[in-house]
């Protein structure tokens, strides 16, 4: 799997434009990809084939009616509260700026981890 230094960029202005904190965001090499964290917790991850978003439970419907999103799947394992963005519309601004507002809503109102 191969990062896509663009779309890294795009989540990072993403996460600035609800002013995340610096102090509490963290960026890791995972996956193949990159992941962002904030206090401790997965919000979103890259790498070249899409995005994915922690929506949580709560938006998880929602996330799924967005045009090119799919549940995360690992070892033949659906996730429910995670999704995946694909396509056109990780290049679409407002869909990448409602999936990232919603997993920081989920990872807020998560205690941090130590």
């Amino acid at each position: 799997m191969v990062r896509d230094s663009g779309l890294e960029e795009m989540l990072h202005e993403d996460l600035a434009a609800l002013e995340v904190e610096p102090s509490r965001l963290a960026q890791k090499p995972m996956f193949g990809g990159l992941c962002y964290m904030v206090d401790g917790h997965m919000l979103c991850a890259c790498r070249e084939e899409g995005a994915m978003y922690r929506v949580g439970r709560a938006h998880d419907a929602q996330a799924l009616a967005l045009p090119d999103t799919s549940r995360m799947l690992h070892n033949s394992r659906e996730y429910p509260g995670w999704v995946w963005l694909t396509g056109d519309s990780l290049s679409d601004d407002k869909t990448r700026a409602r999936l990232t507002a919603w997993a920081l809503d989920t990872v807020r109102a998560l205690p941090p981890k130590e």
